[in-house]
């Protein structure tokens, strides 16, 4: 199941002019790959990513998650699309300072009324194994992102939706991190979009976008969809 958005068109009123956010914007990410989009702030990547999820409507074009258009779908039926199909990793992991690891995961299971038990299994996947006790201020910053991408993939999503995951680490662990999205994309055939501004931590992307003034063009040629990053000659 992909993401395929297709002629995209976004526009916000800003005083007596029109500012143009996305510029007949197409792009398909397929299950297993990981496609970067890259640009300086107020290119357009957050409104991309917003339109992407369903949290904003554009003035024309599709956006289809899985095979559904959501295009065609009333605000409750789109909100249920992103809630079951459409995971979000925020630039911020925002997690809930009581709790654990392990109960910010149970949490979201909940809120979506399931009781699938596989929270301790999506902890070792991310590498938190035998941390799953710990609250956000023992953790690391990298250990807090790697939680708030296993929320975000309490749900099985067709597609992965990243913002800046790197923007708060150094360079050391925003590199694991980028690792890891690369690895689970493939692990788990999702379609992974992500908006960054640093170039230096998208080796691990398939394929790389630029956008720049609403308008997304290929950046670079990409590595093979579905291959994770350990398989790659550096991958670990």
């Amino acid at each position: 199941m992909s993401l395929e958005l297709t002629d995209l068109r976004l526009t916000y009123a800003d005083g007596d002019s029109t500012l143009v956010a996305l510029d007949d914007v197409s792009l398909t990410v397929r299950p297993g790959e990981l496609v970067a989009v890259v640009g300086p702030s107020g290119s357009g990547k957050s409104s991309l990513l917003a339109v992407a999820g369903t949290l904003l409507r554009p003035g024309s074009g599709r956006v289809v998650i899985g095979g559904t258009d959501a295009s065609r779908l009333g605000d409750r039926e789109r909100t249920a699309l992103r809630r079951q199909r459409v995971g979000i990793v925020f630039q911020q992991a925002n997690l809930i300072s009581s709790l654990t690891a392990l109960e910010q995961l149970q949490v979201m299971d909940h809120m979506r009324g399931g009781r699938s038990g596989k929270a301790a299994d999506l902890l070792r996947a991310v590498g938190l194994d035998g941390r799953e006790n710990r609250r956000p201020h023992q953790l690391s910053g990298g250990e807090r992102q790697r939680v708030n991408i296993a929320r975000a993939l309490m749900s099985d999503p067709a597609v992965l939706l990243v913002d800046e995951p790197t923007s708060a680490l150094d360079h050391a662990r925003g590199t694991e991190v980028m690792r890891l999205l690369a690895e689970l994309t493939g692990e788990r055939a999702v379609a992974t979009l992500l908006v960054t501004h640093d170039v230096a931590q998208i080796g691990h992307a398939h394929r790389v976008t630029e956008m720049d003034d609403g308008r997304l063009s290929e950046r670079q040629p990409g590595l093979t969809p579905g291959v994770p990053a350990s398989s790659r000659p550096g991958g670990r």
